[in-house]
């Protein structure tokens, strides 16, 4: 059978032509943002910035995911999360920082957040995570994001804490709310289970 009778050659060739996915390490220690790259750049491209400035620059629509540290100059990575959020971009988000969350993070736009320092299988099984997701609708995803802020600050805040914090309180009610809608289209995800260990405990 020649390449022009093959229904699968063209499907080939299309991912062959996107090529590997695209991570963006942001970080103004450049030697942190370095790190990150040399431990993903064997399966991925991977763009690095310095600072947020240098990520709004970089990032662009083929941008797949953002490796993106909170406490930067001039402008942090709350801001540089904004600002993609803002800008519309399609991109799966994991904050990757030294500064411990509390409940400032409810209201953040980011899809995991993990808190430095960090191994070289922590990065490499968040960036694999977050391409999982890539292709949820935007119920699902919020769904992944508020279940990951739950579990993060469960990880920080006591029982009473959490009890007498409305921002926690909203993010159960928001996931309980959410959960009705996604039930089904979760259901029909084979690796459920797997793609929802990591914040289901």
């Amino acid at each position: 059978m020649s390449s022009d009778d093959d229904p699968d050659h063209g499907a080939d060739s299309d991912a062959d032509e996107r090529g590997p996915p695209t991570v963006l390490a942001v970080d103004d220690d450049q030697d942190l943002a370095d790190t990150y790259a040399i431990w993903l750049r064997d399966d991925y491209d991977v763009r690095t910035a310095y600072d947020g400035e240098s990520a709004m620059e970089t990032i662009d629509e083929s941008v797949d995911v953002v490796l993106l540290d909170r406490r930067m100059p001039d402008m942090s990575g709350g801001e540089v999360l904004e600002s993609i959020r803002d800008a519309g971009y399609d991109v799966r988000v994991s904050m990757l920082t030294a500064v411990e969350p509390d409940v400032d993070i409810v209201d953040m736009g980011f899809d995991e957040y993990l808190v430095k320092p960090v191994t070289r299988q922590d990065v490499v099984d968040v960036v694999e995570r977050l391409l999982a997701r890539a292709d949820y609708d935007d119920e699902v995803q919020e769904y992944f994001a508020v279940s990951e802020k739950i579990a993060t600050l469960e990880a920080e805040l006591s029982p009473e804490e959490r009890a007498d914090s409305d921002e926690y309180q909203r993010l159960e009610r928001r996931k309980d709310e959410l959960k009705d809608t996604v039930d089904e289209a979760l259901m029909e995800v084979q690796d459920f289970e797997d793609a929802f260990r990591e914040i289901e405990g």
